[in-house]
């Protein structure tokens, strides 16, 4: 059993959650009303320029992609429903699975950042220091969501090698997806995770293959990926090949090495 051929993984469009965090990041929390509060996350829509991004990708993946996938996937979130429907791939037959929704936020879903530094500052310091397996209060860790992202991979393995498989998700979902396709280290994951040019954008598309992009041959193991971002293309990226990372003894140690050890 193998990996699909290519694995395209779509981040939903703009929502109302989009909207409404960062204009309070901005300092305006007019949005973050009581009635905000009361509604689910899973049950937030696209905006209108959500709408637009997700119409706009289906077409870059109609074009540059494929019309046509062997295998589709959404998750069962209200923002992902709209941008696979938005997106309008031909004869298309949605999956909606439960492993592909939005990490749990917890106790801080619908809470603006300044909020959960006031109401949590423990477990705000947590996240500034330990970014990959913090936890919000009641929530998930990138490090749970990876775990059902290996779900999803063990899924495929199964039943989907040499076919082509589609899945519309949550940037978080994405984020945990890429450390395992691209076998990040933790330290990897967290330079990549605050650096502004690995942004998962609204409607970002990437794409992984087997297929040589050279040659168009395939291989035993997922390989290249690159990205797009349908109207953002500044943010495209072009083919890049995967170094699947093995570690020496001294590989190891030299990557646990710390400046910051306490005892000898």
């Amino acid at each position: 059993m193998t990996m699909p051929l290519d694995l395209i993984f779509v981040r939903h469009g703009h929502s109302e959650g989009n909207l409404a965090m960062e204009a309070a990041k901005k300092g305006d929390h007019s949005l973050i009303t009581e009635e905000f509060r009361e509604i689910p996350g899973h049950q937030w829509h696209l905006t209108a320029d959500g709408r637009e991004q997700a119409i706009t990708a289906g077409e870059w993946i109609r074009k540059n992609i494929s019309p046509h996938f062997d295998r589709y996937y959404c998750s069962p979130f209200v923002r992902t429903c709209e941008t696979a429907g938005f997106m309008d791939l031909p004869a298309a037959e949605w999956r909606v699975d439960l492993r592909l929704r939005e990490r749990d936020w917890g106790e801080i879903n619908s809470v603006p950042k300044s909020e959960h530094e006031t109401r949590y500052p423990h477990n705000a310091r947590v996240k500034r220091i330990d970014a990959l397996y913090w936890r919000p209060p009641a929530g998930e860790s990138i490090a749970d969501v990876r775990l059902r992202v290996r779900s999803l991979f063990d899924t495929l393995h199964r039943e989907c090698a040499d076919q082509t498989v589609i899945v519309v998700t949550h940037g978080e979902f994405i984020s945990a997806a890429r450390a395992n396709l691209e076998y990040l280290s933790d330290q990897e994951w967290i330079e990549r995770d605050t650096d502004k040019a690995w942004k998962i954008h609204n409607t970002h598309v990437y794409h992984y293959t087997r297929r040589d992009p050279a040659t168009g041959a395939p291989g035993t193991h997922i390989s290249w990926v690159r990205a797009a971002c349908p109207w953002m293309p500044e943010n495209d990226t072009q083919w890049r090949e995967i170094v699947r990372r093995r570690y020496s003894n001294s590989d190891l140690l030299e990557m646990t090495a710390s400046p910051q050890q306490l005892a000898n």
